[in-house]
Protein backbone atom coordinates (compact mmCIF):
# COMPACT_ATOMS: atom_id res chain seq x y z
CA UNK A 1 0.00 0.00 0.00
CA UNK A 2 1.23 2.99 -1.14
CA UNK A 3 0.04 6.82 0.21
CA UNK A 4 0.05 9.50 -2.99
CA UNK A 5 -0.43 12.95 -2.89
CA UNK A 6 -1.81 14.32 -6.10
CA UNK A 7 1.18 15.13 -7.98
CA UNK A 8 2.28 11.62 -7.99
CA UNK A 9 -1.40 10.25 -9.51
CA UNK A 10 -0.66 13.23 -12.24
CA UNK A 11 3.01 12.16 -13.13
CA UNK A 12 1.55 8.55 -13.45
CA UNK A 13 -1.41 9.75 -16.01
CA UNK A 14 -0.25 12.73 -17.31
CA UNK A 15 3.03 12.74 -19.36
CA UNK A 16 5.69 14.20 -18.17
CA UNK A 17 9.62 13.91 -16.94
CA UNK A 18 7.91 11.63 -13.85
CA UNK A 19 6.16 9.28 -15.41
CA UNK A 20 8.51 6.74 -15.80
CA UNK A 21 9.17 6.95 -11.95
CA UNK A 22 5.21 7.27 -11.28
CA UNK A 23 4.78 4.10 -13.57
CA UNK A 24 7.98 2.04 -11.71
CA UNK A 25 6.17 2.88 -8.26
CA UNK A 26 3.07 1.66 -9.46
CA UNK A 27 4.27 -1.44 -10.83
CA UNK A 28 6.00 -2.69 -7.56
CA UNK A 29 2.53 -1.85 -5.48
CA UNK A 30 -0.50 -0.40 -7.24
CA UNK A 31 -2.17 -0.65 -3.97
CA UNK A 32 -2.49 3.65 -3.77
CA UNK A 33 -4.55 5.26 -1.87
CA UNK A 34 -5.17 8.85 -0.51
CA UNK A 35 -7.34 11.21 0.53
CA UNK A 36 -10.66 12.21 -1.43
CA UNK A 37 -9.59 15.69 -2.47
CA UNK A 38 -7.37 13.79 -4.83
CA UNK A 39 -10.07 13.73 -7.34
CA UNK A 40 -10.75 17.39 -7.08
CA UNK A 41 -7.43 18.25 -7.08
CA UNK A 42 -6.39 16.51 -10.21
CA UNK A 43 -10.29 17.82 -12.09
CA UNK A 44 -8.44 20.92 -11.39
CA UNK A 45 -5.26 19.83 -13.48
CA UNK A 46 -7.46 18.70 -16.31
CA UNK A 47 -9.34 21.68 -16.34
CA UNK A 48 -6.34 23.95 -16.46
CA UNK A 49 -5.51 21.66 -19.21
CA UNK A 50 -8.50 21.99 -20.70
CA UNK A 51 -8.35 26.41 -20.58
CA UNK A 52 -4.86 26.28 -21.94
CA UNK A 53 -5.67 23.89 -24.82
CA UNK A 54 -3.63 21.09 -23.89
CA UNK A 55 -6.47 18.60 -23.38
CA UNK A 56 -10.07 18.14 -25.14
CA UNK A 57 -13.01 17.03 -23.12
CA UNK A 58 -12.83 13.50 -23.99
CA UNK A 59 -9.41 13.24 -23.26
CA UNK A 60 -10.02 14.71 -19.90
CA UNK A 61 -13.00 13.07 -18.82
CA UNK A 62 -10.84 9.88 -19.69
CA UNK A 63 -7.84 10.35 -17.19
CA UNK A 64 -10.23 11.34 -14.78
CA UNK A 65 -11.89 7.86 -15.04
CA UNK A 66 -8.52 6.49 -15.52
CA UNK A 67 -7.40 8.30 -11.69
CA UNK A 68 -10.74 7.30 -10.58
CA UNK A 69 -9.87 3.78 -10.92
CA UNK A 70 -6.81 3.90 -9.79
CA UNK A 71 -7.36 5.96 -6.89
CA UNK A 72 -10.51 3.48 -5.76
CA UNK A 73 -9.80 3.41 -1.86
CA UNK A 74 -10.19 7.13 -0.67
CA UNK A 75 -10.24 8.49 2.96
CA UNK A 76 -12.51 10.66 4.08
CA UNK A 77 -10.35 12.95 6.37
CA UNK A 78 -12.72 14.79 9.35
CA UNK A 79 -12.72 18.45 8.70
CA UNK A 80 -11.47 19.10 12.30
CA UNK A 81 -9.03 16.56 11.88
CA UNK A 82 -7.42 18.58 9.11
CA UNK A 83 -7.60 21.62 10.61
CA UNK A 84 -5.68 20.49 13.24
CA UNK A 85 -3.11 18.95 11.57
CA UNK A 86 -2.81 22.50 9.28
CA UNK A 87 -1.95 24.08 12.27
CA UNK A 88 0.21 21.33 13.81
CA UNK A 89 2.58 21.18 10.28
CA UNK A 90 1.90 24.79 9.06
CA UNK A 91 0.36 23.74 5.49
CA UNK A 92 -2.52 24.41 4.05
CA UNK A 93 -6.31 22.28 5.00
CA UNK A 94 -5.59 20.57 1.61
CA UNK A 95 -2.06 19.40 2.10
CA UNK A 96 -3.34 18.60 5.63
CA UNK A 97 -5.74 16.38 4.32
CA UNK A 98 -2.83 13.96 2.47
CA UNK A 99 -1.10 14.39 5.61
CA UNK A 100 -3.46 12.81 7.77
CA UNK A 101 -4.67 10.20 5.17
CA UNK A 102 -0.83 8.78 5.35
CA UNK A 103 -1.23 8.89 9.40
CA UNK A 104 -4.39 7.19 9.45
CA UNK A 105 -2.92 4.27 6.88
CA UNK A 106 0.04 4.24 9.17
CA UNK A 107 2.39 5.13 5.88
CA UNK A 108 4.55 8.45 4.58
CA UNK A 109 2.61 9.91 1.96
CA UNK A 110 4.73 9.87 -1.46
CA UNK A 111 4.36 13.30 -2.43
CA UNK A 112 6.75 15.63 -5.12
CA UNK A 113 5.94 18.63 -3.02
CA UNK A 114 9.43 20.00 -1.62
CA UNK A 115 7.70 22.30 0.77
CA UNK A 116 5.19 19.92 2.16
CA UNK A 117 8.22 17.05 2.86
CA UNK A 118 9.88 20.20 4.15
CA UNK A 119 7.12 21.05 6.68
CA UNK A 120 6.28 17.35 7.46
CA UNK A 121 9.24 15.22 6.93
CA UNK A 122 8.18 12.07 9.51
CA UNK A 123 5.08 11.98 7.47
CA UNK A 124 6.45 12.40 3.75
CA UNK A 125 8.91 11.01 0.95
CA UNK A 126 9.73 11.92 -2.58
CA UNK A 127 9.28 10.11 -5.73
CA UNK A 128 12.87 8.88 -5.47
CA UNK A 129 12.89 8.23 -1.45
CA UNK A 130 9.83 5.51 -2.49
CA UNK A 131 11.21 4.21 -5.22
CA UNK A 132 14.48 3.51 -2.91
CA UNK A 133 16.59 5.72 -4.74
Amino acid sequence: MVAVDTNIVAYLLLEGDRTRDAQALFAHDADWRSESFLLVEFSNILATYRRKGALGGVAAASLLASAERTMSRLVNLPHARALAIAGEYGVSAYDARFLGAAQGLGTRLVTEDAKLRSAAPELTRSLSQALGG
